[in-house]
């Protein structure tokens, strides 16, 4: 036990929170208690979208691929009470166009991914235990966004739909829409609908898990066996001033089922609150915009090049709601780590290979620029698309994992 990190963390929470509250409109001030929240519970229970492929493909565990198919089918539940009596045009849901740009974006993204092992959510709890690696990749990626703003706003095969649904004309597959003389408003077969995607896509990933251990090729990861083996369950059993208790509430990894629960708590709230879903990878375009005003360039001219308003690079920062979200998923990783005592042993090496950079720009770029043709990244066409019942999170799903698997392949050949 360390106490000085574990301090640290206490402060760290305690500053954040106290400035925040001071500083920030109400509104961006929830959206920093949401990030908080997402960061520490993503960190806590070691889970990430980019471990979903890489964990199967590497190890042979699909125990996280399996976990994130529980979020999505629980996380669209929640939101229904949000859906049910509302008009879903006067809410910012994310239903996506379902198109080329889906398909390649999901490739690009599933590539860089298995790179990266982080996604735009991922490489922000990355932070809190490394610097120079998710710094390239957070560089690489703002790039790749940045680049990729304009064709998403002029291209036809990113912008238009290919099959669309009453409700969103012309602009995605709404799944309610299926189901008109469903007699919940179409979100019973919705629901449903939900729950055998997810429970395909569950039953793949565990047939292929048992060929694994078949064929002992089966390893299993290790922060899966760390979450199996400690438990909170003893918290009521010391001193509530005690070693052991500490241990309990701060330092035990959750368990996947923990981490998802609390997240969709965030998530549902998040909808409940703003009416919109989770987003993540837009502003990492904003921030290398402003990183090129910063080095002098005009910021009318990249509004022009980015078909994007000039006040997104102008603004000040705290301004902008996912700029200030995703700020708090960062420090909530870090407080998390803090708090157990593993932050700065957590710290791995600094210094890169040119290989190992070279592979982390080819990532970082892959990413950002399949954001921009799949319209999200694995929050903002994956996860959110899933909860507001759009088709494209579930055809997104199926080209990210293909391209993670291209991209393992394509590692392990680099490294043959």
């Amino acid at each position: 036990m360390n106490k000085t990190e574990n301090l640290s963390g206490f402060a760290l929470l305690l500053l954040v929170v106290s400035a925040g509250s001071l500083a920030l409109e109400p509104d961006i001030f929830f959206r920093l208690l949401i990030g908080l929240g997402l960061g520490y519970a993503l960190t806590r229970s070691a889970l990430g979208f980019a471990g979903s492929v890489n964990r199967a493909f590497r190890a042979g565990s699909t125990k996280l691929m399996r976990a994130l198919m529980l979020m999505f089918a629980a996380t669209a539940i929640a939101t229904t009470a949000f859906l049910y009596n509302q008009n879903p045009k006067d809410l910012d849901l994310w239903v996506n166009p379902i198109n080329a740009g889906l398909v390649i974006g999901g490739l690009l993204f599933g590539f860089g991914m298995s790179f990266a092992s982080c996604c735009a959510s991922g490489v922000l709890t990355y932070f809190s235990s490394n610097l120079t690696r998710p710094a390239l990749i957070l560089l690489c990626f703002g790039a790749g966004v940045f680049l990729g703003f304009p064709l998403q706003a002029t291209q036809p095969w990113i912008t238009d739909t290919l099959i669309s649904t009453q409700t969103y004309a012309n602009q995605g597959v709404y799944l309610p829409d299926l189901f008109p003389n469903d007699p919940m408003k179409g979100y019973f077969g919705a629901i449903l609908l939900t729950l055998l995607f997810a429970g395909l896509v569950s039953w793949l990933a565990h047939r292929y898990e048992q060929h694994r251990r078949r064929n002992d090729t089966y390893i299993g990861v290790a922060a899966e066996k760390a979450q199996e083996e400690q438990s909170s369950s003893n918290i009521g059993q010391h001193p509530f001033f005690s070693h052991q208790t500490y241990e309990a509430l701060f330092v035990s990894r959750w368990s996947m089922t923990t981490g998802i629960a609390v997240i969709v708590v965030l998530f549902t709230l998040l909808m409940g609150v703003t009416g919109a879903g989770w987003g993540a990878s837009s502003p990492f375009g904003f921030w290398f915009g402003r990183l090129l005003i910063a080095f002098g360039a005009d910021p009318a001219a990249i509004a022009a090049f980015t078909h994007r308003p000039v006040e997104v690079f102008t603004m000040p920062f705290f301004s902008h709601p996912v700029n200030v979200q995703n700020l708090g998923i960062m420090l909530g990783a870090m407080v998390s780590l803090l708090l157990a005592g593993r932050f700065f042993g957590s710290m791995s090496k600094m210094r890169l290979s040119v290989k190992e950079a070279l592979l982390l720009i080819i990532a970082g770029l892959a990413m950002g620029l399949g954001t921009r043709f799949a319209n999200g990244c694995n929050v903002g066409a994956l996860f959110t698309p899933i909860a507001n019942f759009s088709l494209s999170g579930w055809i997104f799903l199926v080209f990210m994992v293909a391209g993670g698997v291209i991209g393992n392949l394509t590692g392990k050949r680099l490294q043959s």
